[in-house]
């Protein structure tokens, strides 16, 4: 396979394959605005989206913490929440119509800026190039163009939050008609309108990292790194990518023709709209149509947040393990299941619109089906560590994490992917419950297990392992201590996205339970900023890597120089002889064998 890429930015020419041309990049110092703000190096754009998301994560946190004080005590106020929201919070109470547009952003946020952008955005960046032993991304520049767009969307969902009638309000899903009609509600003005252009250059980001990932996978790997020997991370990376790039284009499909109803008089999911009496224009539309659109990127959605933690704790768990990771082509295998099976279940989210019966036991059938390969993954994750031998740094305590609640979690999507029980549980606190678990948290510990685990190979130190062990405890029972409950809510029938249960008679026996998750909620929150302030004090006065391969892995990231230049590697570009799991005694004392290491003679190749 030819190496022979040649990457240009500022100040930067080097091939893949001449040695020379990279050092006489490393003797050019390139100036401060081309080397870590419009950087071309995968590593940078890697800390770009990283930080940028950690910033969207503390936003977004910020406003559950707002609404769960308005949800835990209704009757209280609470005067910090003025001095934050200002007019939306006179007296220290939360208005009305502020708690629908918190719910939104925070959704919004947490989803699509966080756990895709940031999520993706960094691990993909970082590690695909560093693991199969390529320079840099296939287009260096597409790249850089990914994280400016996501960056964009950024500073337009940000200007959202500070208009006059405030920012978008009608749920994270933005369903028409309150999202299609500007005089719907408050929220539904210029804020839905910031959302909705936020939301299409967000589209337009993750489309061109998706496309770059995908090239680079396919036409960049080192000499000897089959497909067989890609480290489950870059499997993981690489069908997340293939998810993007085919479901969020129906996505901007489903927001542009909303734009056009709001703004050009069209009627592609308006019908006869009623408001004061007066009947609108609009006629022909359907509300369900937005529904299918939105759904059919929203469920492989799921997949693109959960399928990047999966490779990382696949990663992470047999590492710390020090043990070969069991059943690895089943594991490909069940992420070639979920691929495909993702695009085949999004109208389980629409089993209430009054769909067919048959139909929507097709979609329970697929739905369930979709629990194997799950199921697969979770067994091959458990007999990983099996008999292991442990180490409980806190990456592998944040990867075990991880699988405890993706497990957990999941069992929860087997009542809601059952029609009939799904009529009494949906859009009650069972779904809040159950998607927050599974997705949501499981997939924050996912992206700890990365952080933590290569937060050495960004910046040359390591985070604090005793703020890292608090972060983990405080985080996964808190995570527990708050959605568990939920599910009981959810079964009574308590609805979700309202302001205030005091005045029904048959949910306020709940009160002091939504009282117990908000306390939990602001400590796990404060909790996070315990993390961030470890992460940012550790990148300037944490200890010191002084061997390059820290954890003992074999994969190829760990062969680069501890402070790696762009183009990663300085010399030729070591070449692979043996799949990424290889560990076992190598004769010399060490439980591990580098996928750089030849075979020796008699040995078999996995």
């Amino acid at each position: 396979m030819s190496q022979e890429i040649i990457i240009q930015g500022p100040n930067v020419e080097f091939s893949q394959g001449a040695e020379a041309a990279h050092h006489d990049h490393e003797h050019h110092e390139q100036h401060f605005i081309w080397k870590y703000i419009f950087s071309q190096d995968h590593k940078v754009i890697s800390k770009q989206f990283l930080i940028t998301g950690m910033i969207w994560a503390i936003i977004g946190a910020l406003f559950s913490v707002f609404f769960r004080l308005q949800l835990g005590f209704p009757d209280s106020t609470f005067p910090i929440m003025e001095k934050f929201l200002g007019e939306w919070a006179k007296g220290g109470k939360l208005s009305p119509e502020f708690y629908y547009a918190l719910v939104t952003m925070h959704g919004t946020i947490l989803v699509f800026f966080v756990l895709t952008a940031g999520l993706s955005g960094t691990f993909s960046n970082l590690l695909i190039p560093l693991q199969i032993g390529a320079r840099d991304m296939a287009s260096p520049f597409m790249n850089m163009l990914s994280y400016w767009f996501f960056f964009i969307a950024s500073v337009f969902m940000f200007v959202s939050l500070f208009v006059q009638t405030g920012p978008a309000s009608g749920g994270w899903t933005t369903y028409p008609p309150l999202s299609a009609l500007k005089e719907a509600s408050l929220g539904s003005g210029t804020g839905m309108d910031l959302w909705l252009i936020s939301m299409a250059l967000f589209v337009v980001s993750s489309l061109l990292g998706g496309l770059n990932y995908i090239s680079t996978v396919l036409n960049m790997r080192t000499k000897g790194m089959t497909m067989t020997r890609m480290p489950l991370t870059i499997w993981a990376f690489f069908f997340t990518a293939v998810l993007g790039v085919l479901s969020f284009p129906v996505l901007f499909s489903g927001l542009v023709l909303l734009i056009f109803d709001r703004n050009f008089g069209t009627s592609f999911y308006l019908s006869e709209i009623f408001i004061g009496g007066k009947a609108l224009p609009h006629i022909g539309g359907s509300a369900i149509l937005y529904q299918h659109l939105f759904w059919f990127l929203g469920h492989p959605e799921v997949y693109i947040i959960m399928l990047p933690g999966m490779g990382m704790a696949s990663e992470v768990l047999a590492t710390n393990s020090r043990k070969p990771i069991f059943g690895y082509f089943a594991m490909i295998i069940s992420l070639v299941g979920i691929t495909l099976l993702a695009f085949l279940v999004w109208a389980h989210h629409m089993f209430v619109t009054g769909m067919s019966p048959f139909l929507g036991s097709i979609f329970v059938l697929l739905t369930l089906l979709i629990a194997v390969p799950s199921a697969v993954k979770v067994f091959n994750w458990l007999t990983t560590m099996w008999k292991g031998n442990l180490r409980f740094t806190p990456a592998m305590l944040f990867a075990m994490g991880f699988v405890s609640m993706f497990i957990s979690g999941g069992l929860t999507g087997i009542f809601l992917g059952n029609s009939a029980l799904d009529i009494h549980l949906h859009d009650t606190y069972f779904v809040i419950a159950h998607f927050h678990i599974v997705m949501g948290v499981s997939a924050f510990f996912g992206m700890f297990a990365g952080i933590y685990h290569w937060f050495p190979k960004l910046y040359g130190r390591f985070m604090n392992n005793t703020l890292g062990y608090i972060h983990f405890f405080i985080t996964f029972v808190g995570a527990y201590l708050i959605f568990w409950p939920m599910h009981y809510e959810g079964i009574a029938g308590m609805p979700r996205r309202y302001y205030d249960y005091s005045a029904w008679e048959s949910f306020k026996q709940f009160q002091s339970l939504n009282g117990f998750i908000s306390i939990v909620a602001i400590v796990v929150f404060f909790t996070q900023l315990l993390f961030v302030m470890n992460f940012f004090l550790s990148i300037f006065r944490g200890r010191k890597l002084t061997n390059k391969n820290p954890w003992g892995s074999t994969t190829l990231e760990w062969t680069t120089p501890i402070h790696p230049g762009h183009g990663n590697w300085p010399g030729e570009i070591p070449e692979v002889h043996r799949w990424p799991y290889d560990f076992k005694d190598d004769g010399h004392g060490k439980d591990f064998i580098p996928q750089t290491v030849p075979l020796r003679e008699g040995e078999e190749a996995h």
